[in-house]
């Protein structure tokens, strides 16, 4: 095994004892009631979560997930990509209180400031070095850069970002306690939504043609 190799996966499972451990009195999702409840991700039904699907079709797939196996695309915008390990890919996480992600970077790539409404989140830098920061809703800003090995922690619902600095690129995976944490991504929420412009130049006290200027830049 080489020793990248061998440093992911004892950094894997060191992150997946951390958010482990306290799940009983932390997670941010309901403690279930039964030994697992597989998502019927196509019931027609709605509730706060998923229904489950019946036992007598639950297969050993369903606990099981190989979507991190893969480097991410980064060519976009953003020059980075996220794999989520939700219950929506991955569905044997209903009920769980838990799930991942990977965030692959390109060179100068960004994780875009975003928050997470139904988590707390904790990261592991695997490859690469980021720029990890978070604001708190009394504007202190906190942040730190960080290489391989190292982890960090975000409050839940406050806006964080990472950013890769390095000259090559970065890996990071990071954990929620909750199996589908959401994501509300600043830049997108404001500027590639129907926020009316009004209340955009009003809050940026900037002109029009500005805002449809950074509006233009998410345009799918």
């Amino acid at each position: 095994m080489s020793a990248m190799a061998s440093l992911l996966f004892h950094l894997l499972c060191c992150l997946t004892v951390f958010w482990l451990l306290p799940l009983p009195s932390h997670s941010a999702d309901p403690d279930p009631l039964q030994d697992f409840c597989v998502a019927n991700l196509s019931a027609s039904i709605s509730v706060n979560g998923f229904p489950c699907k019946p036992a007598s079709e639950v297969t050993s797939d369903d606990f099981f997930f190989d979507g991190f196996t893969q480097e991410g695309n980064t060519t976009n915008a953003f020059a980075s990509f996220l794999t989520p390990g939700n219950v929506l890919s991955f569905p044997g996480l209903n009920s769980l209180g838990i799930s991942m992600n990977r965030v692959d970077f390109a060179p100068g790539g960004i994780n875009p400031p975003h928050s997470h409404p139904r988590a707390s989140e904790v990261g592991v830098v695997i490859e690469g070095k980021l720029l990890v920061g978070f604001v708190t809703t009394n504007n202190v800003y906190y942040s730190k850069v960080l290489t391989a090995g190292h982890m960090f922690a975000i409050p839940r619902g406050l806006v964080h970002f990472q950013l890769n600095v390095g000259d090559g690129k970065a890996l990071a995976y990071t954990a929620f306690n909750s199996h589908l944490p959401g994501a509300a991504v600043v830049p997108l929420n404001l500027f590639a939504s129907s926020i009316p412009n009004e209340v955009l130049t009003k809050t940026f006290q900037v002109d029009a043609d500005l805002i449809n200027t950074i509006k233009s830049k998410f345009r799918s």
